[in-house]
């Protein structure tokens, strides 16, 4: 880094946090480019190779590369509980307006910096609060704790990351997962989740016999008994669930429906999506429509959802954002899933606290704070220093 980039690095910037002024972090500035400009959305590998490189010459933790791609650091007391600060370096496909080609010939992200903000794919979601656990991990002083980061590939393509590592053996007793939690509850505010909802798609396929459309008692309309199937669904009551005092509420929802082949033939084969979003706990019971004659119901994905195991870790956790921001934070539920599911599914207890905003993740404008990226610093450091509240 130049001496002029890092003297941008260390400029004080306004915050809003009481009008406050607040120096960024030592290099979380330039970390965040190098990690937005990188592109890891067909492939992760040279995004994890700078995560790791950089781990390697800033910081003094034991790092890691599994064979899957994921990048692990470790600090403090490797014999106390673990608290895991966790994010992802892969990222969905860019906009064409957000790629551009080097000098070299090489694709890269394009970033751009106005009003506060950088802007570039995987700003958001979620290089950004990636780079702010690199630094934390730099600079806390863990309390009677083991320190892990951990950024995952796969995230995007339903946790592939994740779930190698949890098979192979991760499993901290505490994770902070660096997604979206700012502007929840109220604008200018970072929130800590504590539960979110997870997805399961399921597929309805209908068969049936197929005759020509003048002569339709001969055949089996897959189409009728697929609507039947769709009653079934429509009438499902939405899972619901309350998790430390939050209401959680999932839905149930018929997204699409292919059947036929021409005009003149009664169908033999129907097929329907459904949507649905879970919540802890609780599904709905789409095995009913699968119980009608000639229907089939198949799980093409189900992506857990996540509530958080221990209160003091929850309130602990808070307490942190509480310090790090004028602002009134507080437990809050997320509509999306996450690699969170994953780990709580596991044992670890989870919450989710992070950068990006509402509205902001997979869009062609895509962009992250940078005053909120600093203050994610210190809520992930202060989680690690006062993990005596408890660990």
């Amino acid at each position: 880094m130049s001496d002029r980039d890092a003297d941008a690095d260390r400029d004080t910037t306004a915050v809003p946090d009481g009008g406050a002024t607040a120096p960024n972090t030592d290099g979380l500035r330039a970390l965040t480019r190098e990690l937005v400009s990188i592109p890891s959305h067909e492939d992760a590998t040279a995004a994890g190779d700078a995560v790791e490189s950089w781990l390697r010459s800033e910081t003094d933790a034991a790092v890691e590369r599994d064979d899957h791609g994921n990048v692990f650091a470790r600090t403090g007391d490797p014999d106390a509980p673990t608290v895991a600060l966790v994010g992802h370096h892969d990222v969905v496909p860019p906009a064409e307006s957000q790629t551009t080609v080097g000098d070299d010939g090489e694709e890269r992200y394009v970033i751009d910096e106005r009003d506060g903000r950088l802007y570039g794919r995987g700003s958001a979601d979620m290089k950004g609060a990636v780079a702010a656990a690199m630094c934390a991990v730099r600079d806390a002083d863990p309390d009677g704790v083991e320190l892990c980061f951990a950024s995952f590939v796969g995230e995007e393509l339903g946790g592939v990351g994740a779930r190698a590592a949890i098979e192979d053996g991760f499993a901290p007793e505490f994770a902070v997962v660096g997604e979206g939690s700012t502007n929840y509850s109220g604008e200018g505010v970072t929130d800590v989740v504590v539960a979110h909802k997870g997805r399961r798609a399921s597929t309805l396929v209908a068969s049936g016999e197929s005759a020509h459309a003048s002569i339709p008692d001969e055949g089996d309309n897959a189409v009728y008994r697929a609507c039947d199937a769709v009653d079934v669904v429509r009438e499902l009551d939405f899972p619901e669930t309350t998790v430390m005092g939050e209401r959680v509420r999932g839905s149930v929802a018929v997204t699409e429906i292919d059947g036929g082949t021409a005009w003149n033939v009664v169908p033999d084969e129907c097929e329907v999506t459904v949507d649905e979003r879970t919540v802890p706990g609780e599904r709905a019971p789409l095995e009913r429509a699968g119980s009608i004659e000639g229907v089939e119901w198949r799980v093409e994905q189900d992506l857990p959802p996540m509530a958080c195991s221990d209160d003091a870790f929850a309130d602990a956790v808070l307490a942190a954002a509480r310090d790090a921001q004028s602002g009134a934070p507080e437990h809050v539920v997320k509509p999306h899933a996450t690699d969170a599911g994953w780990l709580a599914d596991a044992g670890t207890a989870c919450v989710i606290c992070g950068a990006a905003e509402s509205g902001e993740a997979h869009t062609d404008t895509e962009s992250v704070s940078w005053a909120v990226l600093d203050r994610c610093y210190r809520i992930y450091r202060g989680v690690a220093e006062g993990a005596s509240a408890f660990a």
